[in-house]
């Protein structure tokens, strides 16, 4: 039999049981440590949604081709957060593979998420203040600006049950790029990794949970006639952080767990 090379990309197997432990590596992270790299990552996330919020603006391309550029200007964010290092809430909805194995507890898992969460919130608002300051919504007479506030009105209007199997259905695939990328051995296999899931439910219009807390604090901002409500961004961001931690929890976590660590028996 063949020995694999190290420009091999490690099979499924093996990526599931590295992800267990990064899972416990994560869930003992310092918090000083853990806030600091989830602030990091709410940036990121929010500088990926304004790639996109420009890209979008004005666009003549037609829906999907639109969509599809935008979908890939965003992937900067998850690009940032996986090479540069970052801890993003979503991502480390992976951690219940470390969980369902036994190795960390409920409340090391609980904690790594509230506190990642925390941080990403913070990273996505502090983003949102440079940006209004920056004044990028200026841009394009005041275009971008104007698509920021249409982008955010969408998703304060989207209905509970489509906002949660939105959340669900974007998790998944966010959590099997950060999957892929595990499988990659170099910056580039990371990056390659992560275009298509990110740009596919970026194109597709599925809803995360962190990119909304830079895409609606940023709308209700500039919406000086009242087209965004507070009441409606809340409850966006509730169902889609729901859904995103099904999508990432059960429908990747725990398919895989089951299919390679869970033991037989």
């Amino acid at each position: 039999m063949d020995t694999p090379s190290a420009a091999d990309a490690r099979p499924p197997r093996e990526i599931a049981r590295q992800v267990e432990s990064v899972g416990v590596a994560k869930a003992s992270t310092p918090t000083t440590t853990l806030l600091l790299l989830a602030m990091l990552a709410g940036a990121f996330i929010s500088l990926g949604a304004l790639f996109f919020t420009v890209v979008v603006t004005q666009s003549t391309l037609g829906m999907g081709v639109t969509r599809l550029l935008g979908g890939l200007a965003f992937c900067l964010g998850l690009v940032l957060v996986v090479v540069a290092g970052a801890e993003l809430f979503t991502g480390n909805s992976l951690l219940a593979m470390a969980w369902a194995s036994g190795r960390i507890g409920t409340g090391a898992i609980v904690r790594n998420w509230a506190l990642a969460y925390l941080g990403n919130v913070i990273g996505c608002v502090g983003t949102v203040t440079f940006v209004l300051w920056a004044g990028t919504a200026k841009m394009a007479g005041g275009a971008v600006g104007t698509t920021a506030i249409e982008i955010a009105r969408a998703k304060a209007l989207l209905p509970p049950g489509e906002a949660f199997a939105r959340g669900v259905l974007c998790n998944a695939l966010v959590c099997l790029a950060v999957w892929l990328t595990l499988g990659g051995r170099t910056v580039s296999d990371k990056i390659l990794a992560i275009l298509f899931p990110i740009a596919a439910f970026v194109t597709m219009g599925f809803e995360h949970s962190i990119a909304n807390w830079f895409f609606l604090p940023f709308g209700l901002a500039l919406d000086a006639g009242a087209m965004v409500t507070v009441a409606g961004a809340a409850w966006n961001l509730v169902w889609v952080t729901a859904g995103n931690i099904v999508g990432g929890t059960l429908l990747v976590a725990g398919v895989y767990w089951v299919a390679y660590l869970r033991k037989p028996g």
